[in-house]
């Protein structure tokens, strides 16, 4: 695919466009709420084993594999910035975890997380999806960042996967939240509402990435390292366990590997 034409366009006018386009994508994913009150559970495990799959294909072929390649073409050690940058942003969603209060799907309020609150449960689970939506659309914009580099297709190439990837991912988020809401006695309309909201931090934190390290240039390989660790925390806080609850755990598996093939077909394809 030629993409010459995107040479003249600032990355953080194509980082907040991906980013619009995977807050998108949730609101698609929402809009489900119009049409079901309960989700089969063994869609919603196969939809989220996916999610978990695609990012965690997309951690690596997308971020931590051009950061090494980057610090090594700079001539430094190729392992120092994956690895203070990954670890880095496995510790920054630890302590949003920690602070924020919220409640993954499943669970009662009793087993809400974060600084105690008297917030509804309806509250706390937008709050969960909206959690992990920052790491989702701080990689997108970093990657799109790394055009400020060197416009290279690949590079393009790759930020455009990761974006398609995250949106992939997004729907089943979307539907995640408002079938939940529309159970505890919301409006569909109102629902969708908070279904697509949970996805408005994706562009707020694409920017935010992409002006980072278009800034600060040297911060990119660290920067994409770090991305690649939210997502990672992520993935094994809330979507393994939340994919692996109940008696359908082999199609949460299956799911996982899907996403997984997914995201390394569309980074290899398109990068």
């Amino acid at each position: 695919m030629n993409w010459e034409w995107t040479r003249e366009i600032s990355p953080v006018w194509l980082a907040l466009a991906a980013t619009l386009f995977t807050w998108g994508v949730t609101a698609l994913g929402a809009a489900m709420v119009f049409f079901f009150k309960e989700l089969n559970k063994r869609l919603l495990n196969t939809m989220l084993g996916f999610a978990a799959g695609v990012m965690i294909a997309a951690s690596y072929w997308s971020l931590l594999a051009p950061a090494i390649e980057m610090s090594r073409a700079r001539g430094g050690p190729p392992w120092l910035p994956a690895l203070v940058g990954f670890l880095a942003g496995g510790a920054f969603l630890l302590a949003i975890d920690k602070v924020l209060p919220h409640l993954h799907m499943g669970l009662d309020s009793g087993h809400a997380e974060g600084i105690k609150t008297s917030w509804q449960r309806s509250t706390l689970l937008i709050l969960a999806i909206t959690l992990h939506n920052i790491p989702e659309g701080l990689a997108v914009g970093v990657a799109f960042g790394s055009l400020a580099d060197g416009w290279t297709p690949g590079a393009l190439g790759g930020a455009v996967a990761l974006a398609f990837g995250i949106g992939l991912q997004n729907f089943p988020e979307g539907a995640a939240v408002s079938v939940p809401l529309r159970r505890e006695g919301f409006s569909r309309a109102r629902a969708f509402w908070y279904g697509q909201l949970s996805g408005m931090v994706e562009p707020l934190a694409g920017v935010a990435g992409v002006a980072l390290v278009v800034l600060v240039k040297p911060l990119l390989p660290y920067a994409l390292a770090f991305a690649a660790g939210a997502m990672i925390f992520v993935v094994v806080e809330e979507l393994i366990p939340e994919a692996q609850r109940g008696d359908e755990t082999d199609f949460s598996t299956i799911g996982a590997m899907l996403g997984f093939a997914a995201m390394m077909f569309l980074d290899v394809a398109l990068g």
